[in-house]
């Protein structure tokens, strides 16, 4: 097996671990985070009714002329204030966060402490 196909699957295996004991609900859906080379993503999801109800992204175009010349570490904090403040618009306050599995550490960091700043609690 290849380096990373086995690399897939172990990211794969820790996630699902971690969905079997995290459920995102309407009142406090799940604030979920894919992190590439390049961009971050996140996204707050109602598990129960399995709808994604606000989600933001480095490549969203209102987002990405802003974060032109800023680090990751600056575009991830960006990205979670921008997630609260669609949060918020649309009533929701309260999260739990699930960090698929990545360490708490850098860009995870910078964009939870981002939704922090921008209101939403977790």
């Amino acid at each position: 097996m290849e380096k990373n196909t086995k690399k897939r699957l172990r990211r794969d295996r820790i996630r699902r671990r971690i969905r079997s004991t995290i459920r995102g609900t309407s009142d406090r859906p799940r604030l979920c985070i894919f992190k590439s080379n390049k961009h971050i993503n996140a996204q707050l999801v109602d598990d129960l009714a399995g709808n994604t109800l606000v989600s933001a992204s480095t490549k969203l175009d209102d987002l990405a002329k802003d974060l032109k010349d800023k680090t990751r570490m600056e575009k991830a904090e960006v990205v979670g204030e921008h997630l609260a403040k669609l949060a918020l618009d649309q009533g929701i306050d309260k999260a739990v966060f699930d960090r698929s599995g990545y360490k708490y550490h850098g860009v995870v960091k910078a964009l939870a402490d981002g939704a922090r700043n921008g209101g939403l609690d977790f």
